[in-house]
């Protein structure tokens, strides 16, 4: 059997720590991380703005850079995936999830709950609410993962390091990154891939659970969710086991499909040319005002300054805290692929398709909730099929959708056990399977003991304080690997000018 790492052991050891504190002393854990969460997004609101801007332009300068034509492997190597199939397997362990989740539920929270700056309710409202849901989930998201992914493609498969965070900042920190300093580093990485995931799988089965009670009358209730986490890790376990270009690979597939199909019917039978023009129009205002979003801090308005903490300073922290495991796995299936043409598929692709789907969904719960029917006072969960019940053919897009969370649910949670196998087994490509499982039941059990106490948000709250020192990780990791890549561009003679002296193939 490959050998487990240390790094296995110690984050085993502080995740059992954690989750018992939260399963015995649940109001003292909500507590202090609710206190030590609103701390970090209260004052360190204008450094996340900052860092993520500075991400956004790194990977659109190397879009654009000659450097763009450098493989993320070997020079004659070429993707292991179709274009199909990597864009399924990235889009599924990315956000999938949450697409279902907030798709309705986040554009109807921005135009009727709690708006940024307009009045509830009036078509300002509807602009803005548009503008920032796309802000959220757009280019800024995607960069984040892709800054990640491409530090860790470049120096696994191009300069053969271990697949490991801790890998990446060698040409900055040397031989160190193979002793503590490098334990940290990736300790710190497995620990938010394994609470990520574990409050993932407790949401998701709050939404399935949800869903099931909407279309089923299936009480809402402890049992049933653990139920529904019982069903799903035994699914993500045989997909986890049967590796990379079976179970997680097929799974996506059906992902998209599932996807595609309630895509199109609620555009078929929701409110049609609302949709394409909500989605054509906030195209154009997100785009106008990008740049003013991504540097709004909100000095002196307090509303708004506590707006942005709660929504934007908390996507933020929130898909850094993501980068790991999103990353690692992003990383892993981009094998062979150009700078230039990861960079484009995983920033452009995805942020355009979430674009439409917000626009989807989003003009349709707010057209069902400006028709008279109120929206607002369901659970996050429940509005979706809320807003499925007041269209044709309800049940079968509620039907639909439950399918799809679910196989999101599961794609997540297997793709999660196969990060933690590789980054708790020294950067295996072929994580062993005890790990794997380890890591699945694991999961799992978090999930199931947090639900019965309360502790999920407590969870979701130590996810986001770890994304603070995880940022600065990632500065270091942009650092590092411009550094490689500068020195590879002078050695490839890569200029933009017509004469070179070599040429990547």
């Amino acid at each position: 059997m490959r050998k487990i790492s240390n790094v296995f052991w110690i984050t085993l050891a502080i995740v059992i720590v954690a989750v018992g504190y939260g399963a015995f002393a649940p109001d003292s854990f909500q507590s202090i991380t609710d206190n030590m969460q609103a701390f970090i997004t209260s004052s360190f609101g204008w450094y996340y703005l900052l860092v993520v801007s500075a991400i956004v332009l790194f990977c659109l300068f190397f879009i654009i850079s000659p450097v763009g034509q450098i493989r993320l492997g070997k020079p004659n190597e070429r993707p292991e995936y179709s274009y199909v199939s990597w864009f399924a397997m990235l889009f599924s362990a990315g956000m999938g999830i949450g697409l279902v989740f907030w798709g309705a539920a986040e554009p109807l929270s921005h135009f009727a709950i709690n708006t940024a700056t307009t009045e509830p309710g009036s078509q300002e409202a509807y602009r803005e609410s548009m503008r920032y849901t796309f802000f959220h989930w757009g280019i800024h998201a995607w960069a984040i993962y892709g800054v990640v992914a491409m530090a860790l493609a470049y120096f696994q498969f191009r300069k053969g390091a271990p697949g490991l965070v801790s890998s990446t900042l060698k040409p900055i920190l040397g031989d160190k990154v193979n002793g503590p300093i490098g334990t940290v580093i990736n300790v710190l990485a497995v620990f938010a891939t394994v609470v990520g995931v574990a409050t993932t799988l407790g949401f998701g089965a709050i939404q399935i659970n949800g869903g099931l009670a909407y279309l089923f009358d299936v009480p809402i209730s402890f049992p049933v969710q653990v139920v529904i986490i019982i069903i799903v890790t035994i699914l993500f376990t045989i997909s986890a086991w049967s590796g990379l270009s079976k179970g997680i690979k097929y799974l996506s597939n059906i992902n998209m499909v599932l996807a595609a199909a309630l895509l199109i019917l609620l555009v078929v039978l929701g409110p049609t040319l609302l949709i394409f023009n909500t989605f054509t129009n906030t195209i154009g205002t997100y785009l106008q005002n990008i740049i003013q979003m991504s540097f709004n801090a909100a000095p002196v308005d307090d509303g708004l300054r506590s707006w942005l903490d709660g929504w934007t300073i908390f996507y933020w922290a929130w898909w850094i805290s993501w980068s790991p495991f999103v990353g690692v796995f992003i990383a892993r299936v981009s094998r062979g692929r150009t700078i230039r043409e990861f960079l484009a598929g995983v920033l452009l692709l995805p942020a355009l398709i979430s674009f439409f789907w917000f626009s989807t969904f989003g003009a349709t719960a707010m057209d069902v909730q400006m028709k008279g029917t109120d929206l607002t006072g369901f659970l996050t969960e429940e509005t979706l099929f809320a807003v499925f019940n007041e269209l044709p053919w309800s049940m079968i897009l509620s039907i639909i959708a439950v399918l799809l969370v679910s196989v999101f649910f599961i794609t997540s949670a297997d793709s999660a056990t196969f990060v933690l196998g590789m980054q708790t087994s020294y950067g295996s490509l072929y994580p062993p399977n005890m790990v794997k499982l380890t890591w699945g039941v694991a999961q799992s059990a978090i999930a199931m003991i947090l639900l019965s106490t309360g502790g999920l948000d407590a969870l979701q709250n130590a996810l986001i304080i770890a994304a603070l020192p995880f940022s600065f990780i990632i500065i270091l990791m942009m650092i590092s690997l411009y550094k490689a890549l500068d020195q590879e561009k002078k050695e490839l003679g890569l200029m933009i000018t017509p004469k070179r002296r070599k040429k990547e193939k």
